[in-house]
């Protein structure tokens, strides 16, 4: 962890106060699209100075679906609160390497444009994404091989440390996940904020720096594992307990604003469009809702005939036998022989083999109870 060398110097302040200032500063160069990403952005920015206490790093992702949505100021902003910054932009594996395992300790990566790493037209990024993959767990590492003349030795290199992302588009699951997602829109007319010009904010931002610096210091032995709000767990309590654990240092009204943000970003992330997969499931259920049995050549052309689905032409051409069986298996169901008639069989599929999936990955009716 980075410690200012004049840390002695500074001024104790409360933590709630401190996030208080933190907030007042983000919001007047950004416009969030909620209070909920706000005090998500808050969060994250100062537990970015209690890297040492966390099991596991949430990345943060400011998403939008056109150009200039504030996603880049985002990133602006954050640079000179955190300990270590390092702004990347189709940064090399190797730079990025080699930054993370520095001695003095792991940077707080700020990647813009990640859209160019994951998106369609990425290419050989392949090392950036296992690193930004694995590194949200202490601990973690990036496995290379290294040639030295005729010698090929291994070396192991630290992939843990705090990213926080700006792109366009949605990002591959495996980062979806592990990251609080903030999605950006772009400034409607009667949306003000004030200039940002790093030379004449910087003194703000560094005293701001420099209390949590300061706080970092003084308070870290006084952190605690926070009681995880009801609907959040696994993968979601992952990426909150950091958080979450700040905002019951900070103490003040941060505890409970940090859970109905969490509560309310979670929720949301859940809404969003399904995968393929459960799209699949989502429609064949329909498909069988009078039906035990059917011919793969009956669900086929059920498929194909519903108007808003995408079955009739994905990516140019109507889903056939094979992508069907390709995409099932995946949920452990196979094509069978049925029996349609006394003495006739056909290749198809059975509802109870289906049964399984449709209970595991889609969600329970409204009003329906789940046990």
């Amino acid at each position: 962890m980075t410690v200012p060398p004049d840390i002695s110097a500074l001024t104790p302040i409360s933590g709630a106060d401190l996030l208080d200032d933190v907030e007042a500063f983000l919001v007047r160069f950004v416009v969030y699209p909620s209070e909920h990403a706000r005090i998500a952005h808050v969060l994250w920015i100062a537990h970015t100075w209690f890297m040492n206490a966390w099991e596991s790093t949430p990345r943060i992702a400011f998403l939008s679906p056109e150009p200039s949505s504030g996603k880049s100021r985002c990133l602006e902003v954050t640079e000179p609160l955190v300990p270590r910054p390092v702004h990347a932009v189709n940064t090399s594996p190797s730079y990025l390497f080699r930054k993370v395992s520095d001695e003095a300790g792991p940077p707080t990566i700020l990647y813009d444009e990640i859209d160019t790493v994951f998106g369609p037209k990425a290419k050989d990024n392949e090392d950036v994404r296992g690193m930004l993959n694995a590194g949200h767990r202490r601990g973690a590492v990036a496995g290379r091989c290294v040639v030295r003349g005729n010698v090929v030795s291994t070396e192991e290199l630290p992939a843990y440390c705090a990213v926080a992302l700006a792109g366009l588009n949605d990002l591959p699951d495996t980062i979806m996940t592990r990251s609080v997602v903030i999605r950006m829109r772009r400034r409607a007319t009667g949306e003000k904020v004030k200039p940002w010009r790093l030379r004449l904010n910087r003194p703000e931002a560094e005293e701001l720096r420099d209390g949590l610096a300061a706080w970092s210091v003084e308070a870290a032995h006084k952190l605690t594992w926070p009681d995880i709000p009801d609907g959040i767990e696994d993968r979601d309590a992952d990426v909150w307990e950091a958080l979450l654990a700040v905002a019951e240092l900070a103490g003040g009204h941060w505890p409970a604003r940090a859970n109905v943000a969490a509560v309310t970003l979670v929720t949301d992330s859940k809404t969003g469009a399904p995968s393929i997969g459960v799209l699949l499931l989502a429609d064949l259920k329909t498909v069988f809702a009078a039906h035990e049995k059917m011919s793969t050549e009956d669900i086929l052309n059920a498929l194909h005939k519903m108007d808003e689905a995408p079955w009739g032409d994905l990516r140019g051409k109507p889903v056939d036998s094979r992508w069907l069986a390709q995409h099932l298996d995946k949920y452990g169901v196979k094509p069978k022989v049925i029996r349609v008639d006394a003495d006739k069989t056909i290749r198809g599929y059975e509802a109870a083999h289906l049964a399984d999936p449709w209970s595991r990955y889609l969600a329970p009716p409204p009003g329906a109870t789940e046990t």
